[in-house]
């Protein structure tokens, strides 16, 4: 006898799930189930670090920074390095900040970062993107900017925007970041991440937010951005202009994120542990330069041991090293109790294929299982971060979701042993396809993927046989060419483009002009 189909059937049922946040998975999951590290390595990395900032120090460094260390209780080696006394800096970690909200520009995108508690954002300075009909790559642009923070502001398992390209469009240096940062804002309401080229550029970029806001202060009451700051470049010296800028967005206000970030066997030790210890040194010796200037400033400390292919020296994004050198690192940021963030996702390849796919799930997993608060470069980069791809969000957001799922385990309690269900299943009609408990834990116990194909081979036929980047093509393009919000107000936006360069085309923001309708 023919069954009757459900109403609305399977398309409207996966259009209504599309629109839908699942609540099998939420942002803040706590984690720290992998551990690669045993708490007797952990130790030694640590103490081992605290060698190197004693008897090696770090170079360089602006004058400022270097009498303020030294004021603090730094010593000037006859080399002219920097040494931290180990119980100075076992004093800045005690009294560091040790938890913080990244706030939203909407309260409903609040994170905080503490703990165990993941979150995945995106992040990089790809300069390609990759296009999709050619299969080539193009120069990145200002309004691929805008259009990727549009996409993360619909995708629900990215929780933080962080620039994933740098505009190359855009040469002038104060142009590049008060248009992306105009970019951002515009493009989504998430908490977002603000590299920065120039000190000069942060206080009128905190003036435009205060403008958003709507009055003088209101930024650093509920910043809704982070300065992204690399101070030290490897091994272990201060630079002139990021080290600039750390110190100035200390006595600003804004949080901070840091990110230290040697490669094994180029810029730190080929020998894993070693890179890890160096790495931790680097961030240490940038978390007491933050807290000389300001005790307690909220800084997240993302500690990015990279990896190099010694046959070629090259950077490489996707191994089985870099998945467990960034589990090791996050497991670390876990034991200075420190709002902690690693990178995963790098694949090296330059198609979302399946070597993509299986190095942004063993790196992200690994990251994830291990306990940072923050897991950045989790989706979109495609060719060792040099590419960004729309439709590998789209392919990398299911797989953030599955990712969370992992994370979140397995519950056990009296209800979900189920005992009385299996009775009432064995004693009634031999499966479990209407009971009771199954409806209700159908959403709160599954995560069921976006674009993910689980049909049967006859319906993948009728639908095209279309494979999953073609699915990725359409759901951006239709997202894309949908979804413009208004997120800042017309009389602010006019007085913004009047002060401002902001070179993000006005056409950009508008549907009736969208590049993505015919994409």
């Amino acid at each position: 006898m023919a069954t009757k189909p459900r109403p609305g059937g399977r398309k409207s049922r996966r259009e209504k799930r599309l629109a839908t946040p699942s609540e099998a998975v939420e942002p803040g999951l706590t984690s720290g189930r992998y551990r690669p590290l045993s708490d007797h390595d952990m130790e030694r990395i640590h103490q081992t670090a605290l060698d190197v900032l004693e008897k090696i120090g770090v170079a360089g460094g602006t004058e400022a920074a270097r009498e303020l260390m030294l004021s603090k209780g730094c010593r000037e080696a006859d080399n002219g390095r920097i040494c931290f006394p180990r119980a100075l800096i076992e004093e800045v970690i005690a009294n560091a900040c040790h938890s913080f909200v990244m706030y939203g520009r909407d309260p409903r995108h609040d994170i905080e970062l503490a703990g165990q508690r993941l979150h995945f954002g995106i992040s990089g300075a790809a300069v390609t993107v990759l296009d999709y009909k050619s299969r080539d790559y193009r120069p990145a642009t200002i309004t691929d900017l805008c259009d990727f923070a549009r996409l993360v502001d619909q995708l629900e398992h990215f929780h933080r925007y962080g620039r994933l390209l740098y505009a190359t469009d855009l040469k002038d240096e104060y142009e590049h970041d008060v248009s992306m940062v105009y970019a951002n804002m515009a493009g989504t309401q998430k908490h977002f991440m603000l590299p920065l080229n120039s000190v000069d550029h942060l206080a009128p970029i905190n003036a435009m937010f205060d403008m958003v806001l709507g009055g003088e202060g209101k930024f650093r009451k509920r910043p809704f951005g982070t300065v992204v700051s690399c101070p030290i470049v490897s091994p272990l010296t201060f630079v002139h202009t990021q080290t600039e800028i750390s110190m100035a967005v200390a006595r600003a206000g804004p949080p901070i994120t840091i990110a230290p970030a040697p490669q094994s066997g180029a810029t730190a030790p080929a020998a894993l542990a070693g890179a890890l210890v160096q790495t931790v040194a680097e961030g240490l010796a940038i978390i007491a330069l933050l807290n000389f200037v300001k005790p307690g400033h909220p800084a997240c400390m993302v500690l990015l041991p990279f990896v190099s292919d010694l046959r070629s020296g090259a950077f490489t994004g996707g191994g089985g090293e870099e998945a467990v050198l960034m589990a090791a690192a996050g497991q670390i940021g876990n034991f200075y109790n420190l709002p902690t963030g690693v990178s995963a996702g790098m694949t090296d390849s330059k198609w979302p294929d399946n070597q993509a796919g299986h190095e942004k799930g063993v790196t992200v997993a690994a990251a994830a299982l291990a306990g940072a608060n923050v897991v950045g470069h989790s989706a979109g980069m495609t060719a060792t971060i040099m590419g960004c791809s729309y439709e590998a969000m789209i392919v990398d957001n299911d797989m953030l979701g599955n990712v969370q799922r992992l994370v979140r385990g397995i519950q056990v309690t009296d209800e979900t042993l189920s005992f009385e269900a299996i009775c009432e299943a064995t004693e009634g009609p031999g499966h479990y396809l209407g009971h009771s408990q199954t409806l209700e834990l159908m959403e709160r116990e599954y995560l069921y993927p976006k674009i993910s194909d689980r049909g049967t081979k006859d319906e993948w036929r009728e639908q095209g046989a279309k494979d999953v980047m073609e699915v990725a093509h359409e759901r951006a393009a239709a997202m894309l060419s949908t979804h413009y919000p208004e997120y800042i107000e017309a009389r602010i936006d006019a007085l913004i483009r009047e002060r401002y360069p902001i070179r993000l085309p006005k056409d950009a923001m508008r549907a009736e002009t969208s590049r993505w309708k015919s994409a």
